[in-house]
């Protein structure tokens, strides 16, 4: 009897459409461990990157949503076409807007905001009037320090500081300057770090600008919405409910590009292995494809057991990778606290099924061509 089958010729002749089953399918991928085992790291890889692509912009997009929500206002004033996603905003807005809608009557108090990204750490920097932000809402709450002061001087909050190891009179060296930490406060305003509206706008040569003004009303937020639309309408005005209700990846077209790359780029790892390893397989086992068909195997049964052996390679790869995947968010929650991984059961669910249709189209084509052997000719394949 064939090695890589190992079945007994009696139960060959008259069950053969058992073949397929789960037995069977493994022993004829335990007889070639080392193909077998990459094509599952290759399926283990593409799920790996699937799930730790999505679960990366879903965590940083629902932490970002969650810090923008602890700001405290009711309103969000961008410019036109401007993004969703904050840190992608521009500095094109007129600082003394702010002094027009605070002038509404239905608006209580306008925080002019420049946000900008500090490129060594990737970390966002809020520029901002203290007095007006900090009146948002309660209020920064402190837990070592002052708010700042001079120019040179920064505010970092709780998980930033114990990340980077900063205490009171540290150095930070945010957006190629160093500032001075002189106030730790407790995370959740938008930002990591905030430093002086005017100092911001030096260091982005935005003189007078602001990327968004952070609004709160007196309580009727529709109706100071409504009235911001009509002093600004060309501007983005949203209220905070529906910025949030805005705030995953999928709504972000700057993100989507992306995320659809690195999903493709997996499936087409996988396919590609997974492809290779079975066309491999065909070759070698052309004499016995033969004999099985000459004992009456039909071609639908042969079809079956290599599709079913690209199939268990993918289940085993993508149990392996959801395992990896969250062995790899419990090490980065500990290493790096400002960097949230959001694996959902959703995506969880869908990296299977995209592993299980990569295996099955690099399983296909040699599946087919072994379905399609002439039982001679295959007998005398050396």
């Amino acid at each position: 009897m064939l090695e890589s089958l190992r079945m007994p010729d009696e139960r060959m002749l008259t069950r053969r459409e058992r073949f397929s089953t789960l037995g069977w399918v493994w022993t004829n991928l335990s007889a070639r461990p080392l193909r077998s085992t990459l094509s599952m790291i290759a399926v283990c890889a593409q799920v790996v990157l699937v799930l730790m692509v999505t679960g990366l912009t879903s965590g940083i997009v629902s932490e970002w949503a969650k810090r923008v929500e602890g700001v405290g206002a009711d309103i969000l004033v961008q410019p036109p076409n401007s993004s969703v996603f904050l840190p992608f905003s521009g500095a094109v807005m007129q600082e003394s807007l702010a002094d027009q809608i605070a002038a509404l009557p239905g608006v209580d108090e306008v925080a002019p905001t420049l946000v900008l990204t500090d490129p060594g750490n990737f970390g966002l920097v809020y520029g901002i009037d203290f007095a007006r932000f900090n009146a948002l809402s309660t209020g920064f709450l402190f837990l070592a320090g002052r708010p700042f002061q001079a120019p040179s001087e920064a505010l970092a909050d709780d998980i930033v500081t114990q990340t980077h190891h900063l205490k009171i009179g540290d150095k930070a060296h945010l957006l190629n300057r160093d500032f001075t930490v002189v106030g730790i406060v407790a995370h959740g305003k938008g930002a990591r770090y905030f430093i002086p509206l005017k100092a911001a706008q030096d260091i982005a040569g935005a003189e007078s600008r602001a990327s968004l003004f952070y609004v709160r009303s007196k309580g009727d937020t529709e109706g100071a919405r409504a009235q911001i639309v009509k002093l600004l309408p060309t501007y983005r005005v949203r209220t905070m409910s529906e910025y949030l209700t805005l705030m995953n990846s999928s709504s972000l077209p700057e993100l989507r590009p992306f995320v659809r790359s690195m999903v493709g780029l997996g499936l087409v790892v996988s396919f590609l292995v997974v492809l290779l390893t079975m066309n491999t397989m065909v070759l070698e086992r052309t004499r016995e494809i033969g004999i099985l068909k000459a004992l009456g195997l039909s071609r639908g049964a042969i079809l079956r057991l290599l599709l079913g052996e690209a199939w268990m390679m993918s289940v085993i790869g993508s149990l392996a990778g959801i395992g990896l995947s969250l062995a790899i968010r419990v090490i980065l929650r500990e290493a790096v606290p400002t960097l949230t991984v959001l694996i959902s059961l959703r995506w969880v669910f869908h990296s299977i099924w995209l592993a299980l249709v990569a295996a099955s189209a690099g399983a296909l084509f040699p599946a087919l061509r072994a379905a399609q052997f002439d039982p001679v000719d295959a007998l005398a394949y050396e």
